[in-house]
């Protein structure tokens, strides 16, 4: 059941084809990238079926990460939140989700629900070592931007990353503090910054109705400051041959070694280029120091 008020979840990144998706995990896995990160509720559940597939007589060389904390609806394709049914389905979930990946484990299992009430964190926490010691999941974390619910979740013995959003325009240096403090990994959600990063994109740029970013006006006053900013950090970020998109992923990884981002993809061509990142490694500091510069001297007058 769901509350009075509540809205099914929707939209994604317009539209994808099952195979193409497919052979881009197989190209990312043959490219050497290891992590997966998908969530019960991307697709209600279709993201996670494709990645199960994907992954056949291949599981032994993929970490699946994925999300729990909504309401799936496979049949009818919707997806509800509610906090008050998190801890009680919190066991069904993760068996829907082992069943759609066609695994017997899942390796980081992560709460979606950014904003949870800490009491109930600690309770659920404690659920989350149970289901280790069941041999269900490996490890867990939290997907959420808040340093105070991470915390939570950073004292418990199986816990081992937080998911939390960071690039080149959009820094949480209290999360990055966290991480390293309690030694998680940082998996870095909207690298790209939902693509404003790879130098595609113009204020004039406009999206399909089943694209997310539709909901976002790409000619209001901050969506161009931040697009003109990306473009002020274009060559920094194309440095030694890199496009900027592969910058952006060397940016982060000279901030900390332990963080990972996760680039999203659609083809087996934007898996590539992501992949390629690799081969240059880390920015070097000098290029990070003077990216810093130039988004903070570009951030709003407060006040």
């Amino acid at each position: 059941m769901t509350q009075p008020g509540q809205k099914p979840f929707g939209a994604g990144w317009g539209k994808t084809d099952d195979g193409e998706s497919v052979r881009a995990i197989h190209a990312a896995l043959d490219a050497g990238v290891t992590l997966f990160d998908t969530a019960a509720s991307y697709g209600a559940g279709h993201s996670e079926r494709i990645l199960g597939e994907a992954l056949k007589g291949r599981r032994d060389q993929a970490v699946i990460a994925t999300k729990f904390g909504h309401l799936v609806n496979e049949a009818d394709q919707t997806v509800y939140p509610d906090d008050t049914q998190i801890l009680a389905n919190v066991r069904s979930d993760v068996e829907n989700s082992l069943r759609r990946l066609g695994t017997d484990w899942i390796d980081i299992y992560q709460l979606h629900q950014a904003a949870y009430d800490p009491e109930l964190a600690v309770e659920l926490r404690a659920v989350l070592e149970e289901l280790v010691r069941a041999g269900k999941i490996r490890w867990y974390g939290w997907s959420t931007d808040q340093v105070d619910r991470a915390e939570i979740f950073a004292e418990g013995e199986h816990c081992t990353s937080i998911q939390f959003k960071l690039n080149a325009l959009l820094d949480n240096p209290q999360m990055r503090r966290l991480c390293a403090d309690a030694e998680l990994a940082g998996i870095i959600r909207d690298p790209l910054h939902r693509g404003m990063l790879t130098g595609k994109f113009t204020s004039a740029t406009t999206f399909p109705k089943d694209d997310i970013r539709s909901r976002t006006d790409y000619g209001s006053e901050q969506i161009v400051r931040e697009l003109e900013t990306a473009e002020a950090l274009h060559e920094l970020l194309r440095a030694g041959g890199r496009s900027m998109a592969q910058g952006a992923l060397a940016y982060i990884w000279a901030l900390d070694p332990h963080l990972i981002p996760i680039p999203g993809f659609k083809s087996v061509a934007q898996v590539r280029e992501n992949a390629g990142a690799m081969q240059f490694g880390p920015l070097e500091p000098e290029a990070v120091a003077q990216i810093q510069a130039i988004v903070a001297d570009r951030q709003p007058m407060q006040g």
